[in-house]
């Protein structure tokens, strides 16, 4: 019996906030991830994770798409042969920052939750600082399965 297969809630009931929810479906990811806005403690399933990083990348795409249309509408060329972006690209821009600022905190708690699921510090978040291979450090970390012992970091409410 796998680790994950421990965890088993009665039918008809939530798992707890502050426990890991393994095999998260979709939705109940993105509301466990603003549920969970600010909360560096505890752990997060790698579905939780993936999931919510899943939407983050599409809700980019998107607002990344609306700004390139906006601002190919008024768009002209300079005399040194550069492409200036119409007025609509500000609102891109826009949306962009304010969903940029709207998600970085909860995605920040939601690396650390995970790290700690696979029985990390959370201080380990610290070593996407290093340029690249930080990054990539970080991305392997959050592919390793949960480990029991990353039951330290949980505070049962």
């Amino acid at each position: 019996m796998s680790y994950q297969q421990q965890q088993t809630v009665p039918a008809g009931s939530a798992v707890p906030l502050w426990a890991p929810y393994y095999g998260a479906p979709i939705g109940e990811a993105a509301r466990r991830f603003f549920k969970k806005y600010a909360t560096f403690t505890g752990r997060a399933s790698r579905s939780e994770y993936w999931w919510w990083t899943l939407i983050s990348v599409v809700v980019s795409i998107v607002l990344n798409i609306i700004m390139s249309v906006a601002g190919s509408a008024g768009a002209t060329v300079s005399d040194s042969g550069t492409t200036v972006p119409g007025p609509g690209a500000i609102v891109g821009v826009i949306l962009l920052v304010i969903w940029g600022l709207a998600v970085i905190v909860p995605s920040l708690a939601l690396v650390v939750r995970r790290l700690h699921d696979a029985n990390f510090s959370g201080w380990l978040i610290l070593i996407g600082l290093v340029p690249f291979l930080g990054g990539l450090a970080l991305l392997i970390f959050m592919f390793l399965p949960p480990k029991p012992e990353g039951q330290r970091f949980d505070v049962p409410a």
